[in-house]
């Protein structure tokens, strides 16, 4: 656009005696395959750091959920409506069934498929090549370290597995075909699947959770995304400061590995949005001399 003010100043002169030539820029280069993933990647879905992480998380999970089921507990570990973290109140499980509830992305699986391809086109996240993921991602994802059989113990103790994600309605069929494949067993929608699009919340899980809590006496919630377990972590523009001190608070100190249980996962999170003072204290700043 920048040669057409140009083209006409020639024009008015009379200096343009022949047409003015036009040349065009070359096409951007295509991008080229990274030469290795992006070190949280290589963190996450391949170190033996995080396979060892990852499974002893679900090893205490597994030991929580039928060390709790000995003693009937009075209530869930969902919160109850209104409830806060300053002043948690759980809803009452009276003699419902037993049941854990999980996220399904990077909590019960990887999604190694989209997320190879991503970083190999040096792409950043796009919802409708993760739609198409959804529907057709069976088999291309794995199974997390340890998952299978933490998932197995629970379901042989009587406990109902459920999985409670961001993860299109619309690709109900995809999803439990994908948890399947990864050998999760079966989920259903509806049942022991629950998916964005059930309810009107949108991304917020409160409402779904609410809904497995009035079925379920749920023991243990797991995830690797604060927003898994209350919305009041997610609320928006809430400081980074404060949202470090109501995960860190006394209402949820109470519950990590106590009920809660969080996954690892530095590839993607609410948490990106960071500046330098939030994650580096502006007092221990230091340069060399």
């Amino acid at each position: 656009m920048r040669s057409l003010p140009i083209l006409a100043a020639l024009l008015l002169s009379g200096c343009a005696t022949a047409p003015a030539q036009v040349t065009t820029a070359p096409p951007p280069p295509a991008p080229t395959a990274a030469a290795k993933p992006p070190t949280q990647l290589q963190y996450l879905y391949g170190s033996a750091e995080a396979a060892v992480a990852v499974r002893a998380t679900n090893a205490r999970i597994a030991d929580f959920g039928l060390w709790r089921i000995k003693q009937r507990p009075a209530d869930s570990v969902v919160l109850a409506p209104g409830a806060t973290m300053d002043a948690p109140r759980f809803e009452p499980c009276g003699d419902k069934p037993f049941a854990a509830v999980f996220d399904a992305d990077e909590t019960l699986i990887w999604n190694l498929g989209p997320m190879r391809y991503f970083a190999e086109q040096n792409a950043s996240y796009d919802p409708a090549i993760w739609d198409q993921w959804e529907k057709t991602g069976a088999g291309k994802a794995a199974a997390m370290p340890g998952s299978i059989d933490m998932v197995a113990k629970l379901r042989a103790a009587g406990i109902t597995v459920i999985a409670n994600t961001n993860r299109n309605a619309a690709n109900a069929k995809g999803s439990e075909d994908t948890l399947r494949a990864a050998g999760l067993g079966e989920f259903k929608h509806g049942e022991t699947l629950f998916l964005m699009g059930d309810d009107a919340g949108g991304s917020s899980k409160d409402d779904r959770r609410a809904t497995i809590a009035s079925r379920y006496c749920v023991i243990l919630m797991a995830g690797d995304q604060l927003g898994d377990f209350s919305q009041q972590f997610n609320v928006k523009d809430l400081p980074a400061a404060q949202r470090m001190a109501l995960a860190t608070g006394a209402g949820a100190s109470a519950l990590w590995d106590k009920g809660w249980f969080l996954f690892p996962n530095p590839v993607y999170g609410p948490w990106e949005k960071l500046g330098w003072d939030d994650a580096f204290p502006s007092d221990k700043k230091w340069e060399p001399k």
